[in-house]
């Protein structure tokens, strides 16, 4: 049995093609392993605070130092830590705001980013050698965007701060299995969305 994590961070509850999308993961996952647990964490309904001063000193505080009171800021970082370490795989379900991620994601990855807990320098000191300590999970990013063209050799690949960030963020913690769903031209609609929608569904249902 396998766990699986499903982070939806759309701000909109309802008409979210991200959570559609999601949604349909998790139906097609179900009916191929219906003994898998699930995980949900919701960035959009739930939003994660952003760090602050505390958690800072906090998270830079010597292991030698710590006790439960400096540490007490940690502790929601804790919980989405040990939360990406039991799971066997993600599901981010990502929409593009502005061409980057909504604010909550952004929290979240400032979360979850913990030198000597998701990551660490290989030489256990700066040297620019990033080190992932969370292998062996697979990630998938379902990603909906208003325009089109932010793919690998696209024309608007450089305007691409929303997928890239979050596979970036994956590897460095060391998820080298990523794949990227892209669900494009919602503000265009008509055919051309439709015909986008019907891919990204086979896209999906083909997941195994």
């Amino acid at each position: 049995m396998k766990k699986v994590l499903i982070i939806n961070s759309s701000a909109r509850i309802t008409n979210s093609q991200s959570r559609a999308m999601t949604a349909l993961f998790q139906e097609n996952w179900q009916r191929l392993y219906p003994t898998d647990h699930f995980i949900f964490r919701d960035l959009g309904i739930d939003p994660i605070p952003h760090i602050d001063d505390a958690w800072i000193k906090a998270s830079f505080t010597k292991v030698s130092d710590r006790n439960a009171e400096n540490q007490a800021p940690l502790a929601l970082s804790n919980k989405l830590v040990r939360e990406l370490k039991e799971v066997d795989i993600i599901v981010f379900g990502l929409p593009m705001y502005n061409w980057g991620v909504p604010s909550g994601v952004k929290a979240y990855m400032d979360q979850i980013m913990r030198i000597n807990e998701t990551w660490k320098f290989e030489s256990g000191e700066p040297d620019g050698n990033y080190v992932g300590l969370l292998s062996g999970k697979k990630a998938y990013i379902l990603s909906a965007r208003g325009d089109n063209g932010y793919g690998c050799g696209e024309r608007n690949e450089h305007m691409n701060f929303q997928s890239k960030y979050v596979e970036t963020i994956f590897r460095i913690i060391g998820i080298g299995e990523i794949e990227t769903i892209s669900l494009d031209s919602e503000e265009y609609g008509g055919e051309l969305f439709q015909k986008g929608k019907e891919r990204i569904t086979a896209m999906i249902k083909a997941i195994k």
